[in-house]
């Protein structure tokens, strides 16, 4: 039974990395995917079971959720005697022999593992801390990197995967404490301890969220299967709708995308239940990207809700073909609701973009009683204005990864009163948007026309536009042009078509465009910049023809300094 005497209040984490892998080999270049899992996906989980009244809606990218396997079985196997790991970072923690003191292998695996959190993460602990300014002093006297020892190194390597662990597994594991206690001159038996911890915490991550879910604590929902814009697959330009000047690239249709962006949906779809055993009703369609056409694609593939910024209702409320809500929007009626667009039955909700803001870019400078305390005073604030509970529904929804690390101790403190202090408030009350929706039935509201764009800025100016990310697109849409031409004219197996598609799938995700820019850091806009044109050199490969000779230049160079290096953006422009 829906209790109307309380405001919903929905907080969607979405979960998502890009596949780092080169598919063809296996091997991965980056370790974003398993570091960031066993520091937060496995605390936001955790901080979950902490707070059993607590509930959330938790969003898994399916490419994120085939790496966590992947990565699991690799640590198994290994551990076993029965293969090797494919991660030259996590590799080295258990290397028997690690590259030479004073060789370039030596300082750039070192340079790698200081790729954390200066002040959260290096900074709290003495013994690394003090690693990483050696090292940092070699920039000044070079020539003391001679007398370096691999011992150096491999306690760098410790103290970084150290670093990169879950607080509630700091908390209370003592096999970590051991390890932090000891604080130097680690052997291989503390480095495969690590790396069994390492392993335990990747193949826990989907029963966890799995469990929470069948206890109705959590509702589980996905986005498209390798994370593409889905609307620009279908239609380059609808950019224009929110940007009527943006500068599209030569290509301006993407060929068989909306096929494409089907494919993306019930594949994603197969991997969920795979892991999940559920069929997801709800989808944060990648950087909440919609239109129209996405909502009917969204309905038509079985789902009953999406969501993405408020800046994409802003626009579509200004719109002339939604007019007729004028009067609604002067009666002083709550925005914060679901919605249906273009005769489409399915539940639109719309992230509170200030509030989530305040989470991803202002609260981790403050202490967390007063920054729970402001946000609840915002919800309150909306909940008093609104009057109306039956169809208030407050929608924050961020990245579940990437704040945290600014936070003191990965957020511990700022989470656990988050959830306990609204579980305990008289006039908020944590929900899911597929609870609201059949407990409580809020009645939408219905407009013509949603104003295509994405959760930042209303627009898809982080993906396309600029020159460098326009050249991207030329680039995808050259390849998918000849990927359909050789699968046209050539014969291959069912397994090798599938390897297409699969290759297919990773050039079109967003993560490639949103770092093409020069208001990115450089050393990020270049690993992204590598992998993109490495995966669309495979997929020529695949089809068996010559890469052209432009995937050998780089695209972007960045040089910018962004908030938050660059991986999480604000809502507002």
């Amino acid at each position: 039974m829906a209790n109307l005497s309380k405001t919903k209040v929905v907080f969607l984490w979405h979960m998502h990395q890009p596949d780092y892998r080169d598919i063809v080999t296996g091997e991965y270049y980056f370790p974003w995917t398993y570091l960031h899992a066993i520091k937060d996906y496995v605390d936001m989980a955790a901080h979950l079971e902490l707070q059993p009244n607590a509930k959330a809606v938790v969003n898994f990218a399916p490419i994120l959720l085939e790496q966590l396997d992947d990565y699991a079985q690799q640590i198994k196997n290994y551990l076993h005697s029965q293969g090797e790991i494919k991660d030259q970072v996590l590799a080295s923690l258990v290397e028997p022999v690690l590259p030479p003191p004073g060789s370039q292998a030596f300082l750039d695996l070192a340079q790698k593992y200081l790729r954390a959190n200066r002040s959260r993460m290096i900074e709290r602990f003495p013994v690394y801390r003090e690693l990483a300014g050696t090292l940092e002093s070699l920039h000044q006297k070079p020539f003391l990197a001679q007398y370096l020892n691999q011992q150096f190194l491999i306690d760098l390597g410790v103290w970084y995967h150290l670093s990169w662990l879950a607080e509630t597994l700091r908390r209370d594991d003592h096999r970590v404490q051991h390890l932090q206690e000891k604080a130097r001159h680690f052997s291989m038996t503390d480095r495969r301890l690590l790396l069994t911890i390492i392993g335990e915490l990747m193949s826990s991550i989907v029963p966890r969220y799995k469990h929470l879910a069948e206890k109705k604590q959590i509702e589980l929902c996905m986005s498209p299967y390798a994370h593409p814009i889905v609307h620009l697959l279908i239609d380059i330009n609808s950019a224009t709708e929110a940007m009527p000047d943006v500068s599209l690239p030569e290509n301006r249709i993407y060929p068989d995308g909306a096929n494409r962006s089907i494919w993306h949906l019930q594949q994603g779809k197969k991997v969920f239940q795979d892991h999940f055993g559920i069929t997801p009703v709800g989808c944060w369609a990648s950087e909440g990207s919609l239109s129209d056409a996405t909502l009917q694609l969204l309905q038509e593939n079985g789902f009953s809700w999406a969501a993405t910024g408020d800046s994409v209702l802003h626009n579509s409320l200004r719109d002339t073909a939604n007019a007729s809500a004028n009067d609604w929007l002067s009666s002083g009626k709550n925005l914060h609701r679901n919605y249906h667009f273009a005769n489409v039955p399915l539940n639109v909700f719309f992230r509170d973009d200030g509030l989530s803001d305040l989470i991803g870019f202002k609260y981790a400078t403050w202490h967390s009683d007063d920054a729970v305390g402001d946000l609840i005073n915002h919800l309150t604030a909306i909940s008093n204005t609104a009057k109306d509970n039956k169809n208030t529904v407050i929608s924050i929804i961020m990245d579940g990864e990437n704040a945290w690390e600014y936070f003191p101790e990965n957020a511990y403190y700022f989470l656990g009163q988050l959830y306990r202090r609204i579980n305990e408030h008289p006039q908020l009350e944590l929900s899911t948007y597929s609870e609201i929706l059949a407990e409580q039935k809020p009645e939408p509201l219905l407009l013509p026309h949603l104003v295509a764009g994405s959760w930042v800025y209303g627009t898809f100016s982080t993906w396309i536009g600029d020159k460098d990310k326009n050249r991207a697109w030329d680039m995808l849409c050259n390849a998918k042009q000849a990927a359909d031409l050789a699968l046209s004219k050539k014969t291959f197996t069912a397994d090798e078509i599938a390897q297409i598609e699969k290759q297919m799938a990773l050039c079109e995700g967003s993560d490639w465009f949103w770092w093409f820019g020069d208001y990115n850091p450089s050393q990020s806009v270049k690993d992204f910049d590598y992998l993109y044109r490495r995966h669309l050199a495979n997929l020529y490969r695949l089809i068996h023809e010559p890469a052209p000779d432009y995937l050998q230049q780089v695209i972007s160079e960045g040089g910018g300094n962004p908030a938050a290096g660059g991986v999480m953006r604000q809502g507002h422009v």
